[in-house]
């Protein structure tokens, strides 16, 4: 058997197939190798392919090198495996895939299927989870998280994802059981979270002030549970694991809100006329008419998300006094909106309230320049996570400058500069116009290599693509990192079309999809229903 049939991995299984029965011939490349012996064992055959291909790669790189120095040598005392330093020819031929043990650095490619089967699983692997301690209340944002954001402090996206998760979850809770006896109050629910060291004290429930007319449900019963005016709509989650409030430096408590399910909750976002907030001396201090509805609005057998949260926050705070505590507030697309009426209504009611953080995912603009100056004076801390090609982030309202903005921080020239601080100044200064809250954590689809550049709305606004975006995301100039940790398996499942179809199909091959759909544990979160 030549060199030359050794060379092509797709003739490996004939090299196998036969490596019982041939002769070694003597190598016209190393005239040193001993005279050919009956193959006595697989691994002798082996190391003489690896020392042709060595030598061949030498004889290679000294016709091309005009000073050919000699290149260092590194022998692995295991198994005799001969390496050079640096890329070479070998790693062009991605011998990886006959040998793993000579695999080089991996990348981004899905012809490392080692790192895309990780990728691929099923299994959650997260960034390392360091400890907060001391520097607790900077991650919770007292100081506008100034210095983690570009590039993102490793802590501080570890945190992000975290609180995703919990969006997440606060999703599969509603899906688990969506409808609600219009009779009866709601019996408790099970909710999986994403974090054991958490246990959840609370449901939470929104009521649409609007309804559709008796006779919608008798001409489409199949509607069910879209046309009712209550839903649960999220969670309060306290951590009471010794070893994770000592991690975080305080005890934390979790409010989680999902996005729009409900043509009652489509309803009341497209209520977008600005009202004055009720609890408000100040009449300049407006948020969206659907949005307050939501919040403020009792249901028959539930109370209104306001009262709610309140309640249930007091109640925590009474239970854990004299504790480090803090209060973390975390939504998706409407339950992103909701999560600033939230802290509002917790820093007005509650006495003696904890830091207040908001970690918001694709949330619309919630009220006018008064609202966010009434936010700012109440020292809520609000970071909100952008994706770039995502529409609900720019409404409701007009969004004129937005465009200016991102390409000034892209550096246009002067004039465009100059155009889009006026824009952001009458943006800023109108209090007819709605305005956004707190720092800005923006990412870009395009920057995923595993996403297509133009993927559609759905995808742009979807929360498990958030977490994927947030989870690579090193800097605003930076690519992708290679060593992301989050699963993409779930971005095939809910996104597959707009997941390069290199992936999807090296899903296949590895047998990581069957009949179009993943497998997904209980504990995984379901599609974001807003989209």
């Amino acid at each position: 058997m030549g060199l030359s049939s050794t060379l092509p991995p797709q003739n490996l299984h004939v090299f196998q197939a036969r490596r019982a029965s041939f002769m070694c011939r003597k190598s016209p490349i190393n005239t040193l190798i001993a005279p050919p012996q009956p193959l006595v064992s697989a691994a002798s055959s082996t190391d003489v392919t690896r020392r042709h291909l060595y030598n061949l790669e030498k004889l290679l790189q000294k016709t091309n090198q005009t000073h050919p120095e000699p290149e260092p040598v590194i022998k692995a005392p295991s198994n005799g495996l001969v390496r050079t330093k640096g890329k070479g020819l070998l790693e062009g031929l991605n011998i990886s895939r006959i040998w793993p043990e000579m695999s080089e650095a991996e990348d981004m490619s899905p012809r490392h299927l080692n790192r895309l089967q990780r990728l691929l699983s099923m299994t959650m692997e997260y960034s390392p989870r360091n400890n907060l301690g001391s520097r607790w209340r900077e991650y919770h944002g007292c100081n506008d998280w100034s210095g983690l954001l570009d590039p993102l402090d490793e802590n501080l996206r570890r945190e992000v994802v975290r609180y995703g998760e919990f969006v997440q979850a606060a999703y599969q809770g509603f899906h688990s059981s969506p409808s609600m006896s219009p009779d009866e109050a709601p019996l408790p629910r099970h909710v999986s979270l994403p974090e054991r060291s958490y246990r959840v004290t609370k449901s939470l429930y929104a009521t649409a002030s609007v309804a559709l007319p008796k006779w919608v449900d008798d001409v489409a019963p199949s509607l069910g549970w879209m046309t009712q005016q209550s839903s649960w709509i999220g969670f309060v989650a306290v951590c009471d694991d010794k070893r994770e409030i000592q991690r975080m430096g305080r005890r934390d408590i979790v409010i989680a809100l999902r996005g729009t399910a409900t043509c009652m909750e489509w309803a009341e976002n497209f209520r977008a006329q600005l009202v004055q907030i009720s609890e408000s001396d100040d009449p300049t201090q407006k948020v969206g008419c659907g949005f307050l509805s939501l919040h403020k609005t009792p249901g028959a057998h539930v109370p209104s998300l306001a009262e709610s949260v309140v309640e249930e926050v007091q109640r925590l705070i009474e239970m854990y006094k004299g504790e480090n505590l803090s209060i973390t507030i975390t939504g998706h697309s409407l339950g992103a909106a909701l999560s600033l009426l939230v802290a509002d209504e917790i820093s007005s009611c509650v006495p003696q309230v904890p830091p207040i953080a908001v970690f918001s995912f694709g949330g619309p603009r919630v009220g006018n320049k008064g609202f966010v100056d009434r936010i700012n004076e109440k020292n809520i801390k609000v970071l909100r996570i952008v994706n770039n090609q995502d529409l609900i982030t720019k409404v409701p309202g007009a969004f004129i400058g937005e465009g200016m903005k991102q390409q000034d921080k892209r550096g246009h020239d002067e004039e465009q500069r100059n155009e889009s601080f006026v824009l952001d100044m009458l943006e800023n200064n109108n209090l007819r116009a709605y305005s956004h809250v707190g720092t800005e954590l923006r990412v870009d689809i395009k920057m995923s290599p595993y996403l297509k550049p133009n993927t559609d709305m759905a995808c742009c606004h979807d929360l498990e693509a958030y977490l994927h975006l947030v989870d690579g995301f090193l800097s605003m100039d930076c690519p992708f990192r290679s060593n992301s940790k989050r699963s993409i398996a779930k971005l095939i499942h809910y996104q597959k079309s707009n997941v390069k179809q290199l992936y999807t199909h090296e899903a296949l091959t590895l047998n990581l999809e069957r009949r179009d759909s993943f497998s997904i544990p209980m504990s995984s979160c379901l599609p974001s229903p807003s989209r």
